[in-house]
């Protein structure tokens, strides 16, 4: 936060309570006057559901979206973000959302990695229907959460819950697979492709070729080529790429930022050239790595 302005003739009285729940931060937030703030880069998606009063924000060069009870704002994790105006009454819900955990359970959900980035459109109903229930979910969670010692951070509820939440923000928002996850039902990945998947996820660092895969999938390379692309939307090494970048990701999150360099972890998940494999990070996980191992706790 760069800039906070009381705008208006409200005392200002900021009050934040904030529940860190997993792949999620869930904040019930005022200020109880006028502000304007600016921000970098989020590095992880953001929902803004006012409870009452308005906001108004830019992102990225974007236009203003202003945000009100019947209206939340969801935010990406790349390009600059404004707050041009936050009003005196506003009481928000405000949610933090991983990029990575998302992107992860989307394609948990789908049943393949998707192609492009994870991209939302930035206004979601919150006046009824999915974008409403969600909310009401999201503050019953939070609410529980906040009690301290509650039930909701035992692990046998805390995860099924973190699930639900990233399922259902899934659902109500407009994304480009919101259509296949709310009427799912397609046919399930063949034998040779679980297989083939299940072998790359057990020993992501190996060196495997096509041929390998196709071996351990028991069929040809074409078709074991022919599946992926049918049912997976890639080639088996393109599959094999994607859950090393996972890795990475993993790797640097849980790095010291002067103990290693983004470099040296991309290398020793086979990712020879900086330049494509920093482009493919970014698009996947909506920053850099070399902010993820900034960002590391």
């Amino acid at each position: 936060m760069d800039v906070v302005d009381p705008r208006g003739h409200g005392s200002f009285a900021a009050r934040f309570d904030i529940v860190d729940f997993g792949p999620l931060v869930i904040g019930d937030l005022s200020c109880g006057a006028d502000v304007r703030m600016s921000f970098g880069e989020l590095g992880a998606y953001h929902v803004n559901a006012p409870l009452s009063g308005t906001m108004e924000m830019r992102q990225g060069g974007g236009p203003a979206v202003h945000a009100s009870a019947r209206e939340a704002l969801l935010l990406d994790p790349s390009g600059d973000t404004f707050l041009d105006r936050w009003s005196g009454d506003g009481r928000i819900l405000s949610v933090k959302v991983g990029a990575a955990e998302l992107r992860e359970r989307l394609e948990s959900l789908l049943g393949r990695a998707p192609q492009g980035g994870l991209v939302f459109r930035p206004r979601l109903d919150i006046s009824r229907g999915p974008g409403l229930g969600w909310v009401r979910f999201a503050r019953r969670v939070a609410a529980e959460a906040l009690g301290g010692d509650g039930i909701a951070h035992h692990e046998l509820v805390a995860r099924p819950l973190q699930e639900a939440l990233l399922n259902g923000l899934l659902l109500a928002a407009e994304h480009p697979w919101r259509d296949e996850l709310a009427h799912p039902g397609g046919p399930r990945r063949p034998a040779p492709v679980k297989r083939a998947m299940d072998a790359v996820r057990e020993r992501p660092e190996h060196p495997f070729t096509t041929s390998e895969l196709a071996a351990h999938a028991r069929v040809s390379v074409r078709r074991l080529q022919e599946s992926f692309r049918e049912c997976v939307g890639m080639s088996p090494m393109a599959y094999v790429r994607e859950v090393r970048l996972d890795r990475v990701r993993e790797e640097l999150r849980a790095a010291e930022p002067d103990e290693v360099s983004v470099s040296e972890v991309a290398w020793r998940w086979g990712f020879a050239h900086q330049g494509r494999f920093a482009a493919r990070y970014r698009e996947k996980f909506g920053e850099s790595p070399s902010r993820t191992l900034r960002t590391a706790p």
